[in-house]
């Protein structure tokens, strides 16, 4: 009698837990709200620093990094990767011959944001964090005035629908 007291005890401590780690989960996601606003604040300050801010913008514990999100910066007069804090080795590189998991070139569509003074939000499928896999992943992406660079971030979404992140960051 008393083992199954425990039992019970147990799962029930394991199902709250479980419910726990589900929450903290879900809160550990980036909203579209915050990436518009982090994307608005990363460009904002680079448009102040220029190519000396970029250093900024490739360190992991920065304020460029948070949940399952970071800032990263395109050099499209130059088409290369400017900066970005989860794969260092990307920066430099030419962001025009790159593709994403399902072998689409998408760089350059977020390049566009350039002549888009609200932005703009490419879909496209790329690993998340830690993993190989590619994941569909929703970026909205700002040119920093008086740069040649667009600022970027994205959530990993398997249902949002662009044009309701447009009616939240202000874009078509």
């Amino acid at each position: 009698m008393k083992n199954s007291r425990v039992l019970v005890i147990l799962g029930i401590i394991t199902v709250l837990m479980g419910g726990l780690v589900h929450i903290a989960v879900a809160q550990d996601s980036a909203t579209a709200q915050e990436i518009v606003k982090n994307v608005r604040e990363a460009a904002s300050s680079l448009s102040k620093t220029g190519e000396a801010g970029l250093a900024d913008f490739n360190r992991k514990p920065s304020q460029w990094v948070w949940k399952d999100s970071y800032i990263f910066v395109l050099d499209c007069g130059k088409g290369v990767m400017a900066a970005h804090p989860m794969k260092p080795e990307l920066v430099g590189k030419d962001i025009l011959q790159m593709k994403d998991t399902k072998g689409n070139p998408f760089f350059g569509h977020l390049c566009e944001a350039s002549k888009n003074p609200g932005g703009l939000w490419v879909e496209y499928w790329w690993p998340k964090p830690g993993d190989k896999d590619g994941s569909r992943k929703i970026s909205y992406a700002l040119s920093a005035a008086g740069t040649p660079y667009v600022v970027g971030a994205g959530i990993y979404d398997d249902q949002a629908d662009i044009a309701e992140l447009g009616k939240i960051s202000g874009t078509k």
